[in-house]
C-alpha cells in the first residue's frame, strides 16, 4: 500500500486484503482497546465489502462515495506505524535520535544499523546504497558517543546492496568494483572504531562474503580491529565450519572478529531454490528443532574460539537465551552480547535477572517506507509461524512447557528431517527429479568448464525407407506394454543425467546455449523421459468401464503407428527427447528430424536411447533441412507429427497432412507466442525488473515462450524502465560456455539480420530503441534492446530474439489493451504482476493464453508442474509435460464381453 502511487488502485488493495480477512477470530483476543475496536471495524467493513446485501448495499455505496479518503488515509496511517515498529528511522539521523530515547528508557544498550535495501539491481543503484552506507557511518562516527565496536554502535553491511550482480559467477567483477567500495566504508568504519559487519545473504553467496572477508582481514589498516565481523546463519549446515574458518582466520591475522549468530531469514528460498535447481539435499535443517540445535552447537564453537571471536548472539528464544548464558558460564566466558531485531523481543530481554544484564545491541533497519516491504514480510511471517517462539509466547493457549522446549528433546522424540519436506530428488510422486549443477559452486563450475563433447558417442543419420523400417517394428514396439517401454525411458533419463555434462558443453558449443540453459535443458530432457514412461503405465493399462449385468467394459490406449517428430535449435535437446519419449510411451515408433542447426545434438541423443535398450528399428534419425521434413510429412503412411517451430512451417505441415489420401494423420504443434506481461502499480519494482530480464533476455530471446511485450502503467513506468535498462547493462554477453555468461549469440546470421531489420522498422517508426552495444564481440552476437511503442499496431507477429517492447497503460484499461494484444491471434505465455487477484483475473480473462504467471518469470516451465503449450496461432495442444499429452499419441479402443455367454454371470449370481 506504501508504495502504490494511484487513489484507485490504493482502494482497491485496501478492500480487496478487508474482504480476505479472517477478522472475527481476532475479537477480543488483545489487551488494547485500540486494537480490538480496530478489528472490529475491519469485521465489519469486511462483510460489507462482501455481501452489500438490502441495508448493507447502501451502506456499502456510501462508504465507496464518502469514507474511500478516509479509509485509505487510516489504512495508510497504519501501514506506516506498523513500519516504524520494525524500522527505528527513515534516515540515519532520525534513527540516531529515536535510538538516544531507546537508550534512556533503558531498551537498548547500543545500536546495529541496517541501511534497507534488498539488492542492487543495477550500477545507479549500488552507488546509491553506497553513498547511504558512507552518510550513515559519517553520521554514527559524527553524533554518537562512540564507546568502541564492543558497547558502541555499528552498521550492517548488505553485500547484495553494493554490486548488480553479487553472486559467485561474478567474482572477478565483485572483486575489481565491489571490494574498494567495502573497503572505504570499512575504513571509515574503523576510523570511528564502530562495528562493521557484514550481513547474512542467501547460501549461495556464502563463500564469496567469507572471501571478501579474508581480503579485508588482510588489509594492513584494518589489522588488530576488533569491529571487523559477519553474520553466520544457524539454520544452514555449513555454520559450524564457518565458525572453525572465521576462528582460523583471526588467529592467523592476531585479530578479533565479531561474529553474529543469528538463525536465518531466507529459510523457505533455500528450501524452494534446492527443488527447483534439483540439488541433492538442502543447505539448511528442514525442522525449527533441527536449527535450535544448530544454534546452541554453534554458540558453544563461538564461544570456545574467544576471545579470537567475540561473540554476538541474536535470538528472540528464551530457552536459547538461556541456554548461551550456561554455555558461556560452563566456558568462563563473559564477553559476549545479545542482540535483538527492533520491535521483537523487549519483552524478553527487559525480564533478564538483575545483576545479570549482558548487552543488549538492538539491530536497527533505517530506510523510507518503499524500501521496506521485503524485509517487514520475513519479519511478520516469523512472527507467525506456528514454530516461531514469538508465536507461542503471545498465545495463552500454548502452555509455557511447549513454548521453552529443550530442541535437542525435541529431536530426540521427533523426526530429525521436516517430515513434510521430502529431499529434492524425491519432491514429485512416482518419479524422480532430475539432478542440476549450481553454478554458484566452483567445483560444479570447473566440471562444465572441462566436460568435453567428444567424450560423447553420435549416431549416424538413418539412410533408406525410415518410415518402412519403423512401420515393422511398430506392431511388436505395443505389444510389450506401458511398463516395458517405460524402463527403456527410465534408462534413458539414467543415460542423460550420467552425460549431463558432456551434453551441456555440447549445448553451448551447437546451439550456443548458455551454461545454465544447457544444464537445464538437460534436466528437462529427463525429467521428460521419467514423466512420460510414468504417464503410460498410468493411462494405457485396461481401464474398466461402468457396466450392466452380465457385461465386462473397458477402455485402452494404443500407439496410432508411426510418428514424424520435428523438433527446433532452440531447445535441440529437450524438446526433441520430449517428443520421441512421449510417442515411444504411447506404442509408437518414430521418425526424429532435428532443426538443421544442431545435428550433433541430436545424434547424441539417438545414440544413448539406443543404449538405453531402445531397438534402432523403433527409432529412426532422419538429418537434413526442410526438405527432409517436407517429405517425411507427406508420406501418406504415417500416423501423425509433433512439431515444434514458427507458426508458418506448423501451417505448412496442417496443409500436408490435410491432402493426405486415406487416414488423416494427427498434428501436435507447439509454435510461437507474442507473449505479453501487465504490471500494476502495486508490483514490487525490483521483482518486476529480475523476472522481465530472465523471461525477456534469458537465452537471449530465443525461445518460444520469451517476454515479447511488457505493459507498464503510467503512474510507475518511468522508474520500472530506468532500472530495467540498468539491470540490462549489467548483464555479461558473450561465450555460452563461460560460466560468466548471462546472454549468448543468436543461432545464425540469418536469424540476427531479421532482428536487425526489425530494429531498423522501428527506429524508421520514430520509436525510441534502447540497445546494448555488442559491436565489439562480431559473429552473430547481437545487442538487447528495449523498444518503446505507442501501441501494437506496429507489432503484428513474434519477433524472436532479445528485444523488448514496451507499452505504457492505464491499468483501468486493462481488458481494452488485453483485447488489442488477443486479437493478433497468439495464445501462448502471459504475465501478471500486482498484489491485487481482480487485476491479475481481469489480465487472464482479457488475453487467452496456454501458460499464465502470475508474479514470477513466463520462462522455465517444468515437466509435470506446469505443462507447457498454447492456443491460437501457438499452437494446437495439449500440453507437453501434462497429462493430456500421452493420449493425444494414442488411439482409443473399448472391449466389451458379453460374460453370460457361458451360461450366466457368476459375480450376481454369487451376490
Amino acid at each position: 500500500l506504501l508504495r502504490v502511487p494511484d487513489r484507485d488502485t490504493a482502494d482497491k488493495l485496501i478492500a480487496e486484503t478487508i474482504a480476505s480477512g479472517n477478522w472475527s477470530k481476532h475479537l477480543g483476543r488483545a489487551d488494547s482497546w485500540l486494537v480490538n475496536a480496530s478489528t472490529w471495524g475491519l469485521m465489519i467493513a469486511g462483510r460489507m465489502i462482501k455481501t452489500p446485501e438490502a441495508g448493507g448495499r447502501v451502506m456499502a455505496r456510501l462508504v465507496a462515495r464518502a469514507g474511500e479518503p478516509i479509509v485509505r488515509a487510516a489504512a495508510l496511517q497504519a501501514m506506516k506505524l506498523l513500519g516504524e515498529q520494525f524500522v527505528l528511522g527513515r534516515t540515519i539521523h532520525e534513527a540516531l535520535a529515536r535510538g538516544r530515547g531507546l537508550i534512556k528508557r533503558g531498551e537498548a544498550s547500543t545500536f546495529s544499523f541496517d541501511m534497507l535495501g534488498e539488492g542492487a539491481r543495477t550500477a545507479a543503484d549500488a552507488a546509491r546504497y553506497a553513498q547511504r552506507y558512507a552518510e550513515a557511518i559519517d553520521a554514527i562516527v559524527a553524533g554518537a558517543n562512540l564507546a568502541g565496536p564492543e558497547d558502541g554502535p555499528g552498521v550492517s553491511i548488505k553485500l547484495s546492496a553494493l554490486h548488480p550482480r553479487y553472486d559467485a559467477r561474478h567474482e572477478d567483477e565483485v572483486f575489481a568494483e565491489l571490494y574498494p567500495v567495502l573497503l572505504d566504508l570499512a575504513r571509515r568504519a574503523r576510523a570511528g572504531d564502530i562495528s562493521f559487519c557484514l550481513d547474512a545473504e542467501e547460501a549461495d553467496r556464502l563463500i564469496l562474503s567469507l572471501k571478501l572477508l579474508d581480503r579485508l582481514t588482510a588489509e594492513p589498516d584494518l589489522l588488530h580491529w576488533g569491529g571487523l565481523g559477519l553474520a553466520v546463519q544457524a539454520y544452514q549446515k555449513r555454520a559450524r565450519a564457518v565458525i572453525a574458518d572465521v576462528a582460523e582466520l583471526a588467529r592467523n591475522r592476531d585479530m578479533r572478529l565479531m561474529v553474529r549468530l543469528v538463525k536465518g531469514a531466507y529459510w523457505d528460498g533455500e528450501i524452494k531454490r534446492a527443488q527447483v535447481a534439483g540439488r541433492p539435499d538442502y543447505s539448511v535443517f528442514t525442522t525449527k528443532a533441527g536449527t535450535d540445535a544448530s544454534y546452541l552447537a554453534c554458540a558453544r564453537d563461538l564461544l570456545a574460539a574467544a576471545p579470537a571471536l567475540y561473540p554476538q548472539f541474536a535470538t528472540h528464544n528464551a530457552h536459547t537465551a538461556i541456554a548461551v548464558k550456561a554455555l558461556a558460564a560452563e566456558a568462563g566466558v563473559r564477553e559476549f552480547e545479545f542482540q535483538r531485531l527492533h520491535g521483537m523481543g523487549e519483552a524478553l530481554y527487559a525480564g533478564q535477572d538483575a545483576g545479570d544484564e549482558k548487552p543488549v545491541r538492538v539491530y536497527a533497519p533505517v530506510g523510507q517506507h518503499d524500501d521496506l516491504l521485503p524485509y517487514l514480510v520475513r519479519r511478520l511471517l516469523e512472527n507467525g509461524a506456528n514454530a516461531s517462539f514469538v508465536h507461542g509466547f503471545l498465545d495463552d493457549d500454548v502452555s509455557p512447557d511447549i513454548v521453552a522446549c529443550d530442541p535437542l528433546a525435541k529431536l530426540e522424540a521427533g523426526p530429525m528431517r521436516g517430515p513434510r519436506i521430502p529431499i529434492p530428488p524425491k519432491i514429485f510422486d512416482g518419479r524422480e527429479n532430475s539432478s542440476g549443477r549450481d553454478l554458484s559452486i566452483t567445483a560444479e563450475r570447473s566440471a562444465l568448464e572441462r566436460a568435453r563433447a567428444d567424450t560423447l558417442r553420435f549416431s549416424a543419420g538413418d539412410e533408406g525407407d525410415v518410415i518402412g523400417v519403423a512401420l515393422s517394428a511398430q506392431i511388436d514396439w505395443n505389444a510389450r506394454g506401458p511398463k516395458a517401454r517405460g524402463d527403456i525411458l527410465r534408462a534413458m533419463a539414467d543415460a542423460l543425467q550420467a552425460n549431463a555434462d558432456p551434453l551441456t558443453a555440447l549445448l553451448a558449443h551447437e546451439a550456443k546455449r548458455t551454461l545454465q540453459d544447457g544444464v537445464d535443458e538437460v534436466r528437462e530432457a529427463i525429467d521428460f523421459c521419467r514423466y512420460y514412461g510414468a504417464e503410460a503405465e498410468r493411462l494405457m493399462p485396461l481401464q474398466p468401464l461402468p457396466s450392466p449385468v452380465g457385461e465386462d467394459n473397458a477402455l485402452e490406449l494404443m500407439g496410432r503407428g508411426v510418428f514424424v517428430c520435428i523438433s527446433p535449435w532452440n531447445f535441440p535437446l529437450s524438446i526433441f527427447t520430449g517428443q520421441i519419449a512421449a510417442a515411444l510411451a504411447a506404442g509408437n515408433c518414430v521418425i526424429a528430424k532435428p532443426a538443421e542447426q544442431t545435428p550433433r545434438i541430436a545424434q547424441a541423443a539417438i545414440q544413448l536411447f539406443r543404449e538405453a535398450g531402445l531397438p534402432p528399428q523403433v527409432l529412426r534419425l532422419a538429418l537434413g533441412d526442410g526438405a527432409v521434413g517436407a517429405k517425411l510429412t507427406a508420406d501418406p503412411r504415417i500416423a501423425g507429427v509433433a512439431f515444434t517451430g514458427s507458426t508458418e512451417t506448423a501451417r505448412a505441415i496442417n496443409r500436408t497432412l490435410a491432402a493426405h489420401e486415406g487416414p488423416l494423420p494427427v498434428l501436435i504443434a507447439e509454435t510461437g507466442g507474442l507473449n505479453g506481461m501487465f504490471v500494476d502499480t502495486t508490483a514490487l519494482k525490483e521483482q518486476v525488473v529480475d523476472d522481465v530480464i530472465v523471461s525477456a533476455f534469458g537465452s537471449a530471446g530465443q525461445r518460444c515462450s520469451s517476454l515479447r511485450v511488457l505493459f507498464l502503467p503510467h503512474d510507475t513506468a518511468d522508474g520500472i524502465l530506468e532500472t530495467l535498462k540498468g539491470a540490462l547493462e549489467a548483464q555479461i554477453i558473450g561465450d555460452p560456455a563461460n560460466p560468466r555468461t548471462d546472454i549468448g549469440p543468436i543461432i545464425d546470421g540469418e536469424a540476427k539480420a531479421g532482428l536487425e531489420a526489425h530494429l531498423a522498422r522501428m527506429r524508421k517508426a520514430g520509436r525510441t530503441v534502447t540497445q546494448i552495444d555488442v559491436a565489439n564481440l562480431g559473429g552473430n552476437f547481437f545487442g538487447p534492446a528495449i523498444v518503446e511503442l505507442d501501441n501494437l499496431d506496429l507489432l503484428e507477429r513474434e519477433v524472436f530474439g532479445p528485444i523488448l517492447h514496451v507499452v505504457r497503460y492505464d491499468p483501468d484499461a486493462v481488458q481494452t489493451i488485453g483485447a488489442q494484444l488477443a486479437v493478433k491471434g497468439y495464445g501462448l505465455t502471459l504475465g501478471v504482476h500486482s498484489r491485487l487477484d481482480s487485476f491479475a483475473e481481469a489480465v487472464i480473462h482479457a488475453v487467452p493464453a496456454g501458460n499464465v504467471y502470475v508474479n514470477r518469470s513466463i520462462i522455465g516451465a517444468v515437466v509435470g508442474v506446469q505443462p507447457f503449450g498454447g492456443l491460437g496461432l501457438s499452437g494446437t495442444g495439449p500440453k507437453a509435460g501434462g497429462p493430456h499429452y500421452i493420449p493425444r499419441f494414442c488411439v482409443e479402443r473399448v472391449r466389451t464381453i458379453n460374460t453370460t455367454a457361458q451360461g450366466g454371470d457368476p459375480r450376481l449370481l454369487s451376490l
